[in-house]
């Protein structure tokens, strides 16, 4: 059977027949309500949707920022220091690790390093013979293309050299090597006496050469820049480095592709060093 609707009032007076509704209010806040309960959860659970996804877009976009972009200290008018040169007390202890990370493992640069620093500059020697902070803009035009001369002729501070054989992994096994603070592969700086400071073959091998070559790497294969900053730690008027505060920054990248800050240790397991003098025994 065909119902002629026509208006309103016979779609309620159908309903009324059909679901035997007492009045059309009782229809209405049935079907209304729930309705209204649906509306209501579906909305619920799209704001729910929402905010996942958004948190989850949050997360994802903040670490992409952190691993891509390493950003430094804000404009300056002059060029930034190293924390040895600022607060020597920030430098932990050796505790048995040969390096860790200092100010969260970024660089103490700031814009102006970046505007101002070209080529390489080396401290002159103080008054007790040592080797003080080295900075360079490096670029892979400055690596050298031939082999390293001859340094032995260089007696950094704190040289008294000993053999410890079956503690010093070298052949023969000298205690000490000749440490350029900016490495040669670098620069070609070899002979340099303001570059050379006494390092022990662990400090010098397992210590900065990882970080070392993680530039020269970066070099070779890119035309970019990286600030590069080593700055030696001697405590009162001892001849020989604590050790040594390394800062690497890839310019044209923001740091993505090179940004570390560390302290290296200049320590040789199994070996007391003396830092006043250099002078080494078994320990």
């Amino acid at each position: 059977m065909l119902l002629d609707i026509t208006n309103i009032s016979e779609v309620w007076s159908t309903a009324y027949q059909y679901h035997n509704w007492d009045s059309k209010r009782e229809y209405d806040r049935f079907w209304g309500k729930d309705k209204k309960r649906k509306k209501r959860r579906n909305f619920l659970v799209f704001l729910l949707i929402v905010l996942v996804v958004g948190v989850l877009l949050f997360v994802l976009m903040n670490k992409l920022s952190q691993r891509n972009t390493r950003s430094l200290g804000q404009n300056a008018e002059t060029f930034s220091m190293s924390l040895v040169e600022s607060d020597e007390t920030i430098i932990p202890e050796y505790s048995g690790e040969i390096y860790v990370e200092l100010n969260g493992n970024m660089p103490c640069f700031n814009e102006y390093d970046l505007l101002n620093v070209s080529g390489e500059t080396y401290s002159e020697l103080d008054k007790f013979g040592r080797c003080g902070t080295a900075i360079a803009m490096l670029d892979r035009t400055m690596m050298p293309t031939e082999e390293r001369g001859s340094i032995g002729q260089i007696r950094p501070s704190g040289w008294n050299q000993e053999k410890y054989p079956g503690l010093v992994d070298s052949d023969p096994p000298y205690l000490y090597n000749r440490c350029h603070l900016i490495a040669y592969a670098l620069t070609g700086q070899n002979a340099n006496e303001l570059n050379l400071i006494t390092g022990t073959r662990y400090f010098n091998v397992e210590g900065m050469l990882p970080f070392e070559e993680q530039v020269m790497r970066y070099l070779d294969n890119s035309d970019n820049h990286v600030l590069y900053r080593i700055t030696p730690y001697f405590k009162d008027k001892e001849l020989l480095a604590r050790g040594v505060e390394m800062e690497a920054y890839s310019v044209e990248d923001n740091g993505a592709a090179i940004c570390f800050h560390v302290f290296v240790y200049n320590v040789q397991p199994g070996i007391v060093l003396d830092y006043k003098t250099g002078e080494s025994e078994i320990e």
